[in-house]
């Protein structure tokens, strides 16, 4: 069967912004009994050939159920580091087969003094061995 041609005028990219949640995150006492605030931004590139012909969601990258999964799991969840939290975040992404690539960085706002937040990001392509959630 022939691998179907994609046009490279149609990655599409998609941006999350600033998405405010609030986790438990962290290692002092203080973190591990009080939900934080967090703040997510993503970016996830994937073929968007069958969307632009169609214009029917079916077609597209839900980023709809993409952006639901992450605050469920996010809000749900306690995480120690911010490395943990981020790299979860990145699988919920990459498990959608469409996502070509995909990066996340998570903000830790006022996690140190005289700074604004902290943020960690990391990134995936579609192949690579460490996006999946096994």
């Amino acid at each position: 069967m022939a691998t179907p041609q994609h046009d490279p005028q149609h990655i599409a990219t998609i941006r999350i912004k600033n998405l405010r949640l609030r986790t438990f995150i962290g290692i002092k006492d203080e973190e591990i009994n009080n939900r934080q605030d967090v703040v997510i931004n993503a970016v996830i590139r994937y073929h968007a050939d069958r969307a632009v012909q169609f214009n029917t969601i079916d077609e597209a990258l839900n980023y709809r159920t993409i952006t639901k999964k992450i605050i469920q799991y996010v809000e749900e969840g306690r995480f120690l580091l911010l490395e943990r939290l981020t790299r979860e975040v990145l699988e919920i992404i990459m498990s959608h087969e469409q996502v070509l690539q995909a990066e996340v960085e998570v903000d830790k706002p006022h996690a140190l003094r005289f700074s604004d937040s902290v943020s960690i990001s990391l990134n995936a392509h579609r192949g690579d061995e460490e996006h999946s959630l096994d």
